[in-house]
């Protein structure tokens, strides 16, 4: 009989002894072991095995009644001695915040109390210990039955690691799993001040100078030292998905997809598993979402679907990405182009500061799993990464914000009329809608001052992005004898394909805008950029030269062969 596939299982012990499918990430622990640092926090993205592997650290080191030494006989790290040696040894505090998702504040302590008193009552044997004071027990009462003052809950993982070591004679291990849902939370539910203070006093007394410590295990999505929740620890090292060390840690390497599939009889299918989801980088290895893989395993003849992106908490990309910028949109357009784009990274990045600025935007999506680092290079003292999607899952998600760019400002129906009428060649009709558009659209844009005509390009490419399933829609791309603006290719030949050029004009400049269009033309002409669309047998083509003031638009177009209801030259002010 087949083993089980483990989807949310995220218990070590329970993986171990359920007959489910493990993949063996145990020198995990070997590397946890020789890591010097005292503390180590480990970000990466949702779902990508974080928690199995803290409940398995935790299954290791801690000393309890159960002896859990069997779990590791048949594992990887069977086969170090020395390992084995620490395994059972020392008192284990262990915390995750993986649930404290919550819309207000008061709500989020409560639960900060329950998680602490949770803990506490799992080591309840301590009120027995011969070696605590009464002042010990005292405390360890109040905690423990929640009746705590808020800096009593502040500092009680570091008096708890106390306790464990006056009682064991062994400095405590402090296992802290999704340290930073909170912080996200508190974020989009903007309590983010009392959350980061309390937080802040939480982790600094369980891991700065805590001289009870043997060692701290963090892991998040981010590492968001500048919320100065580690301020002042000399004693840290930080491992992201851009370092080799731990990078084959989280998420499934190739071989061991490959092992799984052949278990489970589906080992033809690699290829198109490889296809949607392969792609993450972590430091020098290639990896698979384990919850994709998994989930595919366990319903292959579903056939390919998007698990990881319908199950983890999209929120806050949908947000930064529809309220970024017109820059940040013309370069997710390139990006699902299949364009990679290069970014600086902030690996400190603040949750307070990912909405400030587009580039804070690129490391959040880095971090989180929504990029990929193709190649990575430290410029002046910076991490400048090239970016892209990871895999057709991935890229899913991005396909559903693009398309509601503009939803909130004309009704999808009124889109799809004008898309319609611009693949037919009712030029007249699409200038006409497309002026109202932009009048009632252009509230994204500060059309104030003098815009940039890559911020109108970036306009019009949220606007096609409706037409993906029928055509294919190319930018910024070599051309006869230059560069074209945009090019809308029908996947069926006998459709009309589409050039279009951009101009913009200064609002404060009186131009006749004809004439501009007019140049457009004459650009796309010169330049021969319909050569493309000709060499793919594509006989029926629209030059389209598109002017913008502000939120004035004007359209001019011309047909380079004999299309049916194109007039000559159509044009709209």
């Amino acid at each position: 009989m087949k083993k089980r596939i483990a989807i949310g299982v995220s218990d070590f012990r329970k993986m171990l002894t359920g007959a489910y499918y493990y993949v063996d990430k145990s020198l995990f622990i070997k590397d946890i072991l020789e890591d010097g640092s005292e503390i180590i926090l480990l970000p990466r993205p949702r779902r990508f095995g974080k928690t199995l592997n803290m409940s398995m650290l935790r299954y290791f080191f801690e000393k309890s009644a159960l002896d859990q030494s069997a779990l590791f006989e048949n594992l990887a790290i069977s086969r170090h001695a020395d390992c084995m040696a620490k395994q059972g040894q020392y008192p284990v505090i262990y915390l995750t915040f993986k649930d404290l998702k919550h819309n207000t504040w008061a709500v989020t302590y409560d639960s900060f109390v329950q998680l602490i008193y949770t803990e506490y009552n799992r080591h309840l044997y301590l009120l027995d210990s011969p070696v605590l004071s009464d002042m010990d027990k005292k405390y360890f009462r109040r905690v423990s039955m929640e009746e705590g003052s808020e800096a009593d809950y502040a500092g009680s993982i570091k008096k708890l690691s106390e306790f464990l070591t006056k009682h064991h004679g062994k400095k405590t291990v402090i296992l802290i799993d999704e340290y930073d849902v909170p912080i996200q939370q508190a974020y989009l539910k903007q309590y983010y001040d009392p959350l980061i203070s309390f937080l802040r006093n939480f982790m600094t007394a369980a891991l700065k100078d805590n001289n009870y410590l043997e060692k701290a295990v963090l892991t998040g999505v981010m590492r968001v030292a500048r919320e100065s929740l580690f301020s002042g620890l000399n004693n840290l090292s930080v491992w992201t998905l851009l370092d080799e060390p731990y990078c084959k840690q989280f998420g499934f390497l190739e071989t061991e997809v490959e092992e799984l599939l052949n278990y489970y009889g589906i080992e033809s299918q690699i290829n198109e598993v490889r296809n949607w989801y392969n792609g993450y980088i972590f430091g020098n290895a290639v990896i698979y979402n384990p919850w994709s893989i998994l989930k595919y395993a366990q319903n292959w003849k579903g056939g390919l679907q998007p698990y990881w992106v319908n199950t983890s908490d999209n929120e806050l990309v949908h947000r930064l990405i529809s309220r970024g910028g017109p820059a940040l949109k013309m370069v997710l357009e390139d990006l699902l182009q299949g364009t990679a784009v290069v970014k600086t990274i902030n690996q400190n990045i603040s949750m307070g500061d990912v909405e400030k600025n587009d580039q804070n935007v690129w490391s959040f999506l880095l971090f989180t799993g929504y990029l990929k680092p193709i190649s990575r290079e430290i410029v002046d003292g910076e991490m400048v990464c090239s970016l892209a999607i990871p895999n057709r899952e991935v890229q899913t998600i991005y396909r559903v914000i693009v398309k509601s760019w503009f939803s909130d400002s004309v009704h999808s129906e009124f889109l799809k009329t004008m898309l319609k009428s611009l693949i037919r060649g009712q030029i007249e009709v699409f200038a006409s809608h497309f002026r109202e558009y932009v009048q009632s659209s252009f509230s994204y844009f500060d059309t104030g001052g003098k815009v940039p005509e890559k911020i109108y390009h970036a306009f019009v490419l949220g606007l096609l992005v409706g037409l993906r399933s029928d055509y294919e829609i190319k930018s910024n791309r070599e051309g006869g004898y230059g560069r074209y603006d945009v090019m809308v290719i029908p996947r069926d030949t006998s459709q009309a394909g589409l050039i279009l050029e951009f101009k913009s004009v200064e609002p404060e400049e009186a131009k006749d805008l004809e004439p501009i269009a007019e140049l457009a033309l004459q650009q796309i002409e010169a330049k021969g950029y319909q050569q493309e669309l000709l060499e793919l047998g594509i006989q029926k083509i629209i030059k389209l030269g598109i002017v913008f003031r502000g939120k004035e638009v004007f359209v001019k177009a011309k047909d380079w062969q004999s299309v049916p209801g194109v007039q000559p030259c159509l044009s709209g002010e």
